[in-house]
């Protein structure tokens, strides 16, 4: 393995006590070296900026063909009235 570089290279104890600023400096380009007992063992590099994909309306097509009454129509009186509270007796609760 090629001889690491020290301003890089981060012992175990020191990187748990700096790991956010050890990440920031990463983040910006920087590769870090990680280190156990003097013996470099792991690098720390920056992540390609993942990109999401963009949103587009009509992805359900399926809900398309569900009439509106299955969302917008109101409750039965009786099924109304238990959901507010209002027939507990009925049920003895």
């Amino acid at each position: 393995m090629a001889e690491a570089d020290l301003q890089k290279t981060f012992n175990v104890h020191d990187a748990k006590t700096n790991l956010s600023k050890l990440m920031d400096r990463a983040h910006a380009g920087e590769e870090i070296i990680l280190a156990k007992s003097g013996i470099p063992y792991a690098k720390l590099v920056p992540l390609a900026e993942a990109t999401k994909p963009r949103r587009r309306p009509g992805g359900w097509p399926e809900l398309a063909n569900i009439p509106d009454s299955v969302w917008f129509d109101p409750l039965p009186a009786e099924e109304l009235e238990l959901w507010e509270g209002k027939r507990l007796e009925k049920y003895g609760l």
